[in-house]
């Protein structure tokens, strides 16, 4: 499974991608027509302590989807975004099986 990472404004490192990879392929279990990942996490220019922004699209045959969380971490927005991906995989493997 191809996982891409962007970073904005900010240079990610390697234990935050290793989280979010390991959080993904967790998602690989629940649909199987997952082809791969693009992820961007971002710095927000606020105020605010939820500053932290990450876009998860999960590529599926068929179509896509995508999932955006804003969390004062990039783990807490990520955590966030997989279990908004999770649940519509869900709902796309259920319409798929005619339920």
């Amino acid at each position: 499974m191809n996982i891409t990472f962007n970073s904005v404004r900010f240079k990610a490192d390697q234990k935050l991608e290793k989280f979010i990879s390991e959080k993904l392929e967790k998602l690989a279990k629940v649909h199987d027509g997952i082809i791969g990942f693009d992820v961007t996490l971002k710095l927000e220019n606020t105020e605010k302590p939820e500053n932290k922004s990450v876009e998860i699209r999960a590529k599926i045959r068929g179509n896509d989807g995508i999932a955006q969380k804003t969390a004062k971490t990039f783990e807490e927005a990520a955590d966030d975004g997989v279990n908004a991906l999770k649940k519509q995989l869900l709902k796309a493997k259920d319409k798929i099986r005619g339920n």
